[in-house]
């Protein structure tokens, strides 16, 4: 594979991925931010699930994702509960009007994700799915003089 082809490929995945947020962030939210949403809509597909699972889904640091946590259960629409097999971890989970909040946004911005995606087929939506989900799927790899490497 040729570096030049990879990074052309992955200057268009960012920036496409940069316009849809951009076009997302106009949408309406309610009171929620996109990032807040991001937690509910995960939390909503996962169900309850340890703080350190859910880093693993959104784009926020460990102690960003604390605090963010900690202002949508002070509006009672996260809840957190020791993990029942490790009580020293953390599980957060939808609140009744969590759920409501999530479906009620999520409707709006499937909408809006159906209208921006429909620029492509529904051929080339499978295969951007598939695409995606390979990079997804696919195993880290170390690179020398990474902390991780050197381990």
């Amino acid at each position: 594979m040729s570096d030049r082809l990879a990074n052309e490929a992955w200057e268009a995945l960012m920036t496409a991925h940069a316009r849809m947020l951009r076009r997302f962030a106009a949408d309406d939210w309610e009171d929620l931010s996109m990032r807040e949403y991001d937690v509910l809509y995960t939390l909503a597909k996962h169900g309850p699930i340890r703080v350190g699972e859910l880093g693993g889904s959104v784009l926020l640091s460990q102690p960003g994702l604390s605090r963010l946590v900690g202002r949508l259960a002070q509006r009672g629409l996260v809840e957190r509960s020791s993990d029942p097999v490790d009580g020293r971890s953390v599980r957060v989970g939808l609140t009744p009007a969590g759920v409501a909040r999530q479906k009620a946004v999520g409707r709006r911005h499937a909408r809006s994700v159906a209208e921006a995606m429909a620029v492509l087929t529904p051929s080339e939506l499978a295969e951007l799915d598939a695409l995606a989900t390979k990079l997804i799927d696919s195993p880290p790899q170390a690179v020398e003089g990474t902390a991780e490497h050197q381990r």
